[in-house]
């Protein structure tokens, strides 16, 4: 399997020289030259199979050029019941016949990243041993991500994590969850401003070559294909678990931001996995919701960016948005160079009325929006009728996914987080405190580690540089 840059300038590369990247050369994204196709015997072949055979099945058809023993062994070693809480690493919960939600958050930061970063972690440190390098990871999080990567790289060997996050905007468990990490290898930088602006942070340094080279910065946002690639995986699993043949279809309903998640179900129907429909859900930042509704995709200024209750999908430009348009441009790079030169300028584009919007509804998307009191409203019909606890963004999912739910189709809502992490808006929901995991009691009250900066590339690339020359 070799890759190749959404923007059209980089050389057909292997899955370990694109791991450690992040953007691509041209400031573009690693895609697969091809997208694996799996025929209906080897999806029935599947069906059976547990988490981690499932997982290399997928990941090997992605991962071809490390050794099947050795990435056999590093999916065993990241999938375990005692990371995941279970041997379903994924279990999916019927909450009546036809309505599933696909249980993603019990890993080590009770986030559906962990699923990911795990295995991202322990790539690296596989990676980097080869070659006895190093890598400083530069990463941006609205909320999961930061945890997610914090907890994954925290005293691996060769690696140190800068991660970016906009100062206030988080949740008190998420900013406790990362500021009272204590390693000496993990740095929280917290940034005046909202999430986009710690986004064109880590894309301005990545693009700063020299700078990156020097440095060996690399990257674990979903701009990092890896991650992309270990989210698949659920998505045949989910399927599996809620159909009894593969002549079935399902639709996935997804919370969306950075469009990561989505787009890994996106590759998965590219595959060849029966889905009907990829549900879109998006909070009041609702420009990817207004793009599959009208063709134009007009990403938001800082000001314009809400702040709410979803506050990991606080974001207005979705990274990983450009590898959609890449197909659905029929892989046309100078097209999506294009319009990325439009976006990177502050501008928008609109397809309305294209052969490409047309092209989208083949694609099965679909799009929704929620907001606060929506997703309040939701919590509570579950837990009343139900008894399950949601997080706020599975619950602008499950609000969304029930607005386009179909007779005869299944619908998994994919859950992205467990409710004790925004417990204020649970307690707003059901008049109780969602239950804590054991570990995690009295988070908030730890010693916080952090500094603040303001949104400026040159001072996380000075503050970079002091912390390396200091480690």
């Amino acid at each position: 399997m070799r890759y190749i840059s959404t923007r059209g300038g980089m050389s057909p590369r292997t899955f370990t020289e694109i791991l450690l990247s992040g953007l691509a050369p041209d400031g573009g994204l690693a895609v697969p030259e091809v997208y694996p196709k799996i025929s209906p015997p080897e999806l029935e072949a599947w069906r059976h199979l547990d988490y981690p055979a499932l997982a290399f099945e997928v990941l090997s058809r992605f991962m071809d050029d490390i050794p099947a023993h050795d990435l056999r062994n590093l999916i065993a070693r990241t999938y375990t019941a005692e990371a995941f809480g279970s041997t379903d690493i994924t279990p999916a919960k019927t909450l009546e016949p036809g309505l599933h939600i696909l249980c993603l958050s019990n890993g080590p930061t009770l986030a559906f990243k962990d699923i990911a970063m795990q295995l991202l972690g322990n790539l690296f440190e596989y990676t980097l041993a080869k070659t006895n390098a190093e890598l400083n990871i530069l990463g941006a999080t609205s909320g999961d991500t930061g945890s997610s990567a914090e907890y994954a790289m925290r005293g691996k060997r060769g690696i140190r994590v800068f991660m970016l996050s906009p100062l206030g905007k988080m949740s008190r468990f998420q900013t406790a969850q990362m500021f009272s990490l204590q390693d000496d290898n993990i740095f929280n930088i917290a940034i005046r401003g909202v999430f986009d602006d710690c986004q064109d942070i880590v894309k301005a340094v990545s693009n700063d070559h020299i700078f990156k080279e020097k440095y060996h910065i690399g990257t674990v946002n979903s701009i990092n294909w890896a991650r992309i690639a270990a989210q698949i995986v659920y998505y045949f699993k989910g399927y599996f678990a809620v159909t009894q043949s593969n002549d079935e279809q399902v639709s996935f309903s997804v919370p969306s931001g950075n469009f990561g998640n989505i787009f890994a179900g996106h590759v998965a129907r590219m595959m060849g996995l029966p889905i009907r429909q990829l549900i879109l859900a998006t909070n009041e930042n609702d420009v990817l919701d207004e793009f599959f509704r009208t063709g134009l995709y007009r990403p938001r200024t800082t000001t314009e960016t809400h702040h709410t209750s979803s506050p990991s999908m606080d974001i207005s430009k979705a990274s990983n948005f450009e590898r959609f348009i890449f197909d659905l441009t029929d892989r046309n790079a100078m097209r999506v160079k294009e319009l990325w030169q439009s976006i990177d300028k502050g501008n928008a584009f609109d397809l309305f009325g294209t052969a490409l919007w047309v092209k989208t509804k083949e694609f099965g998307f679909i799009s929704g929006t929620s907001h606060h009191a929506a997703r309040i409203d939701t919590i509570r019909q579950l837990y009343h009728e139900h008894k399950v606890l949601i997080d706020t963004h599975t619950a602008d999912g499950v609000k969304v996914g029930l607005e386009y739910r179909e007779p005869g189709i299944p619908l998994i809502c994919l859950e992205t987080a467990l409710p004790t992490k925004f417990a204020e808006s649970i307690k707003e929901a059901v008049g109780l405190e969602p239950a804590r995991p054991a570990g995690f009691k009295n988070l908030e009250d730890l010693p916080q580690r952090f500094e603040v900066i303001d949104k400026d590339v040159d001072a996380i690339k000075t503050f970079i540089c002091q912390k390396i020359e200091q480690t």
